[in-house]
């Protein structure tokens, strides 16, 4: 019997100043779709803010089944026991941060266009690999420009989950998912949808599901 096909998921970012009425808007979008984590992203901000933010998402995240990710700070993930930390290469090398959080959170580390990176985070025992950006992005600054080949190559020669980030929207994420993308990230393509965050996570949870459809009929 054949495998069954698998659905690429949704990887929710958080807005890089959270709104005031953030918490009522990120609860009614985790309630329309499927979402598999929302990773906190705020940068030049305090650890007070940080840690703020994270006791106030983090159980709105959990009351969904979503997993709560913090970016950048794998002490601060430990420290306030959010399920996993994602890094990039700037930040501290994968061994330091798994040392950190201990092997039971999750960590992702941020590759942009290198699949050499990301084969030495997968054999060092990362989580997941991210790859991008895919399209302009706003939300990052000094990004990597990449195309849906490496999340095919990447899908056609490893079993460690791919993050694919950068820019990506309802609109233009369908070669992403066809690519074999475990993961879309998305910040701006969510939280700045015409009809609304919740309406987005239907929207590409109809496109994931459309795909896995076809996959399913051939």
């Amino acid at each position: 019997m054949a495998e069954p096909a698998q659905s690429c998921r949704l990887y929710l970012i958080t807005p890089p100043a959270l709104p005031a009425d953030f918490e009522k808007t990120l609860d009614e979008a985790l309630a329309a779709g499927d979402v598999a984590c929302v990773q906190l992203r705020l940068k030049d901000v305090s650890d007070a803010v940080i840690e703020k933010a994270v006791k106030a998402l983090m159980p709105l995240c959990h009351k969904h089944e979503v997993a709560f990710i913090l970016n950048d700070r794998p002490d601060l993930a430990a420290t306030l026991d959010c399920d996993g930390v994602h890094i990039g290469p700037e930040d501290m090398p994968f061994d330091e941060a798994r040392a950190l959080v201990g092997a039971d959170r999750t960590v992702g580390v941020t590759c942009k266009d290198s699949r050499h990176d990301a084969m030495d985070a997968a054999e060092a025992g990362a989580d997941y690999v991210a790859f991008g950006a895919f399209f302009p992005t706003t939300t990052k600054e000094n990004t990597t420009s990449v195309t849906p080949e490496i999340v095919e190559i990447w899908s056609e020669t490893t079993n460690v989950p791919c993050v694919a980030i950068g820019g990506i929207t309802v609109e233009n994420c369908e070669p992403i998912v066809q690519a074999g993308a475990d993961f879309i990230a998305v910040c701006s393509g969510v939280w700045n949808y015409a009809t609304g965050p919740a309406a987005a996570v239907r929207d590409f949870n109809a496109i994931f599901a459309r795909y896995v459809a076809r996959l399913e009929r051939t």
